[in-house]
């Protein structure tokens, strides 16, 4: 390292010509990018019903169900390999009003612990038995006691337990703060997620493996009839229930409630898309949809149970009734599946729990319900409790999400030697170019004809004139941009910048923009789509703004990054298509999470001939080695860490310069010299036999930036 340069803080923090004339442009580019997604997602799901409506026999349907199952479970990264000891520990005993409630833990890897509650009939059994896998609510399954103390009841097993980041499961658990330091259930979740992304994992193959597991637990006992299983679940937990019942077939009854819809319907509703664990890459680009969940489940007795006001669109439920129907049909089994409707928002089932319990006995014991449904409570919320501190992670410690992750990482990830030589050097470059273009997504190439531009508004500026315009780098896609044209004839040499996000709300001209226009150089400053943040829910304050949006393009099989190389690419087809610019000199600078965006382009375009790096994110390994990471969303590819990492971009650009000024880590703070060395050995003895082409900087506040 060469820590020579200062540092001026975020690139261009004053840079703007007007506040109002940028966010003109670039306020509604969330929803024409959310608009393009849906566009995409509508055609994917239009060929896909047409594959449906080909299924004609139940041959066909069996044959879907299969390649769909498989599918899955590639997405998901497949499910653990060996099923450990379950290592079963009693935690002690209830009673209630015609049951008894046992508290027990259950392993659903080695180490990561499962608290549950499990209602016991009167009586002698062996008994039916439900799994009841709670929404995101942070008390987990006392969520789910009322519905689980009434199959007891009723003659079935209830086992209730807490999902990850519920109840006693807190996966980023503060003692001192008792709470979680990230948030909310679908908080821990969202962060967990991206760490699982980025080894090619899916965090739904968690939440499958901990139902999965409750499973076998119940079929351990000697009370459980492993004949009749079912599962329900309500929100997250429906989720988790459909996922449970396509899956494993020992679930012979499944209700899924507040979840099932269509993607047609939910993309369109003004909540869109949810979770973490309910969105999986590729999705509905390889070919999927709700009705599949449903359809893969066939011919088992399936409860689908939807409110009116749901958040996961009513109409999307009926859509999804309606094709399921048919398909069950194929085996003369349409009446078993139900649709369960009732009035209300997301999670108001009060009114149609009589007709799920009816639904299990009915499935379940071939009978009618004999204890009409009581909402039940215990006296006081703790009696449940399986830990004596309420939290798996201070009673009995073991592995979190994360540690688990991190352990896999290590177990899947390749290992990458130093590249020796120019050689070397020329196979990474293309085999980045291959895998940059299928995980991020990346179809255009270099060259191609200049997006159309249209310039809004153009201000004198002494030496130089600044215009603010749009580019159309996609159809219904208008990317807001700077231009700085210095004045007087002939070719000039370009620079591109793309600023951090922190700096598009921002009222003057910056000075590094003012002096590189004076020098003579013209500046183009793009923002790539989404120019701005927008209105999102945010799931954490850690994952950022753009963390539901990234979730969106992933399920049609696009990337955020990838999204922002292609404009990167197409400003590149701009600057030189035009008559002033020497395309031999090019420069490009990224700040932040523009830094990746802009290495990954240099990596496909050979037209950066220099490249400058700001609050670079160091390495990938960073989001997967540490439990926490800010803003992780906007740099997330999934599957990356399987075939390269941030460094390998930065060697790939060689022979043209590199400049890092000012990695950071995965919280955004700037890492000392020696750390960065550590996290890059493998690249800088790489960079040392090609000829030292890596240099990093540092640079403190209000210093220019180290271009001219």
């Amino acid at each position: 390292m060469q820590p020579t340069a200062t540092r001026s803080g975020s690139l261009l923090m004053a840079l703007a010509f007007s506040t109002v004339a940028l966010a003109a442009q670039s306020e509604p580019s969330r929803p024409q990018l959310v608009h393009y997604l849906n566009s995409i997602a509508q055609h994917q799901l239009e060929e896909r019903a047409r594959k449906i409506a080909a299924i004609h026999t139940q041959a066909q349907a069996e044959q879907r169900k299969t390649e769909n199952r498989q599918k899955i479970l590639d997405l998901i990264g497949g499910l653990p390999a060996t099923r450990a000891p379950l290592s079963v520990q009693q935690a002690g005993t209830l009673s209630g009003e015609g049951f008894r409630l046992e508290k027990v833990i259950y392993d659903s890897l080695p180490g990561f612990h499962v608290t549950a509650d499990v209602c016991v009939p009167e009586g002698k059994g062996p008994f039916p038995a439900v799994l009841l896998t709670p929404g995101h609510y942070p008390a987990g399954k006392l969520s789910d006691y009322s519905l689980c103390a009434n199959l007891a009841r009723n003659g079935v097993i209830g086992l209730a337990y807490d999902p990850m980041s519920e109840g006693e499961r807190l996966q980023y658990y503060d003692p001192d703060l008792e709470a979680s330091k990230v948030g909310g259930p679908t908080a821990e979740h969202s962060l967990a997620s991206i760490q699982t992304l980025l080894i090619g994992d899916h965090l739904a193959r968690y939440f499958i493996w901990d139902a999965m597991r409750g499973i076998d637990y119940l079929v351990s006992r000697s009370d459980v009839d492993a004949t009749k299983i079912g599962a329900f679940g309500c929100s997250g937990g429906g989720t988790v229930t459909a996922y449970l019942a396509a899956l494993d077939d020992r679930v012979q009854a499944a209700a899924s409630a507040c979840y099932i819809t269509s993607f047609e319907a939910l993309l369109q509703a003004p909540t869109g898309v949810q979770e973490a664990e309910q969105s999986i890459p590729d999705f509905i680009k390889d070919g999927l949809d709700f009705p599949d969940w449903v359809e893969m489940a066939a011919p088992k007795p399936y409860a689908i149970v939807s409110t009116t006001e749901d958040m996961f669109p009513f109409a999307g439920a009926r859509q999804t009734y309606e094709e399921a129907k048919r398909i069950y049909g194929l085996y003369g089994a349409a009446d078993r599946l139900h649709w369960i409707t009732g009035p209300g928002r997301h999670g108001a089932l009060g009114p149609v729990y009589p007709q799920i319990l009816a639904f299990f006995i009915q499935y379940l014991k071939g009978g009618s319900v004999a204890q009409p449904f009581t909402p039940l409570m215990p006296s006081d919320p703790d009696d449940i409790l399986c830990t004596p501190s309420g939290q798996v992670s201070t009673s009995l410690g073991g592995e979190t999400i994360y540690s688990i992750n991190r352990e896999r990482a290590h177990s899947v990830l390749p290992k990458r030697d130093a590249v020796g030589n120019e050689k070397d050097l020329r196979a990474l470059q293309a085999r980045l170019c291959d895998d940059i273009r299928r995980l991020a997504a990346v179809s255009i190439k270099p060259g191609a004809a200049a997006p159309p531009s249209k310039v809004i508004k153009t201000e004198s500026r002494g030496r130089y004139q600044l215009q603010t315009l749009s580019l159309a780098t996609e159809p219904g896609i208008d990317v807001a941009a700077l231009l700085a044209l210095p004045n007087g004839g002939g070719k000039k040499p370009a620079l591109l910048l793309l600023p951090s996000r922190a700096d598009r709300a921002v009222t003057a001209v910056d000075s590094d923009l003012d002096r590189l226009a004076s020098s003579g150089h013209i500046v183009l400053v793009l923002y790539p789509r989404p120019s701005l943040p927008g209105a999102e829910s945010l799931k954490s304050q850690l994952t950022g703004p753009f963390y539901l949006l990234s979730l969106h393009a992933m399920l049609v099989g696009k990337t955020l990054v990838g999204m922002q190389i292609e404009d990167t690419i197409q400003a590149l087809d701009w600057l030189c298509s035009r008559s002033d610019v020497d395309a031999s000199a090019i420069s490009a600078y990224g700040d932040e999470a523009m830094a990746l965006v802009l290495l990954h382009a240099a990596v496909l375009d050979d037209r950066i001939k220099h490249v400058y790096a700001e609050h670079l994110l160091a390495s990938y390994h960073l989001l997967v080695d540490r439990p926490l990471s800010l803003d992780a969303p906007e740099v997330t590819l999934p599957g990356v860490l399987r075939q390269y990492d941030i460094g390998d971009l930065a060697l790939a650009i060689g022979p043209r310069p590199v400049t890092v000024i000012n990695p950071v880590d995965g919280m955004g703070k700037m890492l000392g010299e020696s750390a960065f060395a550590q996290a890059w050995a493998r690249i800088f003895a790489s960079d040392a036999s090609l000829g030292n082409r890596l240099v990093v900087l540092r640079r403190e506040p209000r210093t220019p930036l180290p271009i001219l």
